[in-house]
């Protein structure tokens, strides 16, 4: 059994039913307004948005048309890395070669505003690579730190399962406290501060097994199919017509530190019912006792079906939490974090298969 490639994370954005426009002379002489009705009137205030989300809406609709200007497909792709920026969360993103694993994310950054780094990590690689080192100056005969490429606010590490465990370990602490501590001192990360890395599931040889503490970092793993027939075609068409050509400059920044931060303060502000996180609760709780699951999610799995489920909401404009938000991420947020049993490995099941027979036994709450 095998998952599917990843579907766009669903969005349902709140449409505005709109007058018909009144002839010249209603314009002149309107009908007199019928008396105010006070239970509608508190009806319609009490299902009114307490966050105005709409300009956060406008700014996603505003990255997919960005990255698509390149990108062909993978709308799932692009959705869950938006949900993710948004929510403040790092990225695993995890398909064969040449399924613009590498390109999407380093085009989502453009399209952000926010300052790029690339690092590709080999089997040589060292920490002070990675997080930056200290070096002695003969001019103020002081030691300095010298930042290293960790301290940009989009990092792409590239192939991140070909580094050995000690490079692994510095990422820690940068990943879950957005700091980095050198010689004593400690250096925090500028929000907003992101994280997206790539891996090959197929090729094994020269590389290293993630830990599960590392894993447990990353808010989403996204699953990257390969485009369909129509999408081929069209990525074929648009080469040829570029004349073999990928031109980065068509990708223009449509936000900045200052709106992403924004957005990122929105999502938090979105509501959730309390019988919506006891949903999320009996999720994750039904993983560490299904019988072909051999570590379920922690905690911090919860919390990033929460945080992601917040984002989706906020990405169609609303500022309140559906079940149908919670369905949408739990593949994402927890097949890095369960482990089968041997027994399912060797027959071939998935996590997401998992996953999705978990939610569909539990009771949606209305």
């Amino acid at each position: 059994m095998t998952d599917t490639p990843q579907d766009p994370i669903p969005t349902t954005p709140a449409t505005e039913a709109t007058e018909p426009s009144a002839s010249p002379a209603e314009a002149i002489t309107p009908a007199p307004s019928p008396p105010a009705d006070p239970v509608a009137d508190d009806t319609d205030a009490l299902f009114q948005p307490r966050t105005d989300l709409s300009g956060l809406a406008a700014s996603v609709e505003a990255l997919r048309e960005e990255v698509g200007k390149l990108i062909v497909g993978q709308h799932g792709l692009v959705d869950e890395l938006i949900a993710a920026v948004l929510a403040g969360g790092h990225v695993l993103i995890e398909g064969v070669p040449g399924v613009a694993k590498t390109l999407t994310a380093k085009l989502l950054a453009r399209a952000t505003g926010l300052d790029f780094a690339r690092i590709q990590f080999t089997p040589d690689l060292m920490p002070s690579d990675v997080l930056g080192t200290t070096v002695f100056s003969p001019k103020t005969s002081t030691f300095e730190f010298h930042r290293g490429p960790i301290f940009a606010s989009v990092v792409l590490i590239d192939e991140i399962n070909r580094a050995p465990a000690k490079t692994q370990a510095a990422l820690f602490e940068v990943m879950e406290e957005k700091q980095m501590t050198m010689d004593g001192t400690t250096y925090p990360m500028a929000a907003p501060f992101l994280v997206f890395a790539t891996q090959n599931p197929i090729e094994h040889e020269g590389t290293y097994r993630l830990p599960e503490a590392q894993l447990d970092r990353f808010l989403f793993k996204v699953r990257v199919g390969y485009p369909n027939l129509d999408e081929e075609a069209t990525i074929l068409e648009q080469f040829q017509a570029h004349g073999g050509f990928v031109d980065l400059d068509r990708v223009s920044p449509v936000l900045d530190a200052e709106r992403i931060r924004a957005a990122q303060e929105a999502v938090r502000q979105v509501r959730v019912e309390a019988k919506l996180l006891r949903y999320v609760a009996e999720i994750v709780s039904a993983t560490r006792s299904h019988p072909a699951l051999y570590l379920g999610g922690s905690p911090r799995a919860s919390l990033a079906i929460l945080t992601g489920a917040k984002a989706v909401a906020a990405m169609s404009g609303r500022d309140f939490v559906t079940p149908e938000d919670i369905r949408a991420v739990v593949a994402p947020a927890l097949r890095h974090r369960v482990i089968l049993t041997p027994e399912k490995e060797v027959e071939g099941v998935r996590p997401g298969t998992v996953l999705r027979r978990i939610v569909e036994e539990i009771e949606v709450p209305r």
